[in-house]
């Protein structure tokens, strides 16, 4: 089973949401004294948007940093993006950002902390989805 590799900013939104899910984590760093994360196991990444509804600065410069180390984007097996609906067509964007570059799946959207419903949701999804994984041949 892999786990998840999250950012969060200093709201800490992103945090609690991950914190309720009960899988194992990495949290990339916030700040740009905090120890760059080298990832050695497949991994969902957990990332909230940024730039209120902008294209640019949608995905945040430590989730950037973190992916451009190949190690580490080559780990990744899917995405799951918070936002806030107010930034209308923009919401969750870093999610569908990311995942299209790195040719994985967006696999959950959540506002803000999420709800109880989206915690249970993205537990079933996460479970089935390692479960299916470790069960494809190498």
């Amino acid at each position: 089973m892999g786990s998840i590799v999250y950012f969060s900013s200093a709201t800490n939104n992103t945090h609690r949401f991950v914190s309720r899910l009960g899988f194992p984590s990495h949290r990339i760093g916030l700040r740009a004294n905090d120890p760059f994360l080298e990832v050695t196991d497949e991994y969902v990444l957990i990332v909230p948007t940024y730039g209120g509804g902008n294209q640019k600065g949608a995905v945040p410069k430590q989730v950037i940093k973190f992916l451009n180390h190949e190690p580490n984007r080559r780990l990744c097996r899917g995405v799951i993006s918070s936002g806030n609906t107010n930034f209308g067509t923009a919401y969750c964007l870093a999610g569908r950002i990311i995942a299209a570059k790195l040719g994985v799946p967006h696999m959950y959207q959540f506002e803000l902390l999420g709800t109880p419903e989206d915690v249970r949701k993205v537990q079933e999804g996460l479970t089935e989805f390692w479960q299916k994984t470790s069960q494809t041949p190498a």
